[in-house]
């Protein structure tokens, strides 16, 4: 998932600030008590997280991929005082880890964790999101994506994960499995439909960016 050699890694997470304690410890537990925990975001990407929501100072944002909360706290770092986050997973074992360590944040009045999936989260809670961020059930990217660019306002913004998918999305004559092939439609329509502007930042497995116009 991490493009770059281990040194740069190192040089430019020696050059951004730490996440917090709390932070550390949620990364810690991830790999030592779940299967997968590269599916956390980890120390750069959190701050990139924690970053464009501090530049958007959004009141409301949508989570859908919970895991073990790491992302959901870099993300509620950049919410107004009366900001709210609602974040989503269908796997009720790593939504008990997330609520352990939401509680123990800052933001444990304003992080509200659902069980379940995305887009019944996006049927059920109606509110006028300011960021969403992508991160759970690959093949289902575009479906999110239709159902979102519906809903949202102009000036909001849909972030989405793996969107390189290990450089997979890419070699277009080597992969043809059902998550890549959803990934590789996410991105092409992303990057194609009228009511959004685009980029894709290459941060560990991919960032794709797109605004609302």
């Amino acid at each position: 998932m991490n493009f770059l050699p281990p040194h740069l890694d190192a040089y430019i997470e020696e050059h951004s600030h730490a996440p917090s304690a709390l932070l550390v410890e949620l990364e810690r537990q991830t790999h030592l008590r779940c299967l997968m925990p590269q599916m956390c975001s980890g120390y750069l990407q959190g701050r990139v997280l924690a970053m464009i929501s501090r530049m958007l100072a959004p009141k409301r944002i949508l989570e859908i991929g919970t895991f073990t909360g790491y992302s959901a706290l870099c993300l509620a770092e950049g919410l107004t005082e009366d900001g709210l986050l609602h974040s989503v997973d269908n796997n009720p074992e790593v939504m008990d880890m997330a609520k352990e360590f939401v509680e123990r944040s800052a933001y444990r009045e304003r992080i509200h964790l659902h069980t379940g999936t995305g887009l019944g989260l996006i049927q059920q809670v109606h509110e006028d999101w300011d960021l969403v961020f992508v991160d759970a059930d690959k093949e289902n990217y575009p479906a999110y994506l239709e159902a979102l660019v519906e809903i949202l306002k102009p000036g909001a913004y849909i972030l989405a994960d793996n969107v390189l998918w290990s450089g997979k999305v890419a070699e277009t004559g080597l992969h043809k499995d059902a998550e890549t092939e959803a990934l590789r439609e996410y991105n092409r329509r992303a990057v194609t439909h009228p009511r959004l502007e685009t980029v894709v930042l290459p941060v560990r497995d991919g960032l794709s960016l797109a605004r609302i116009r």
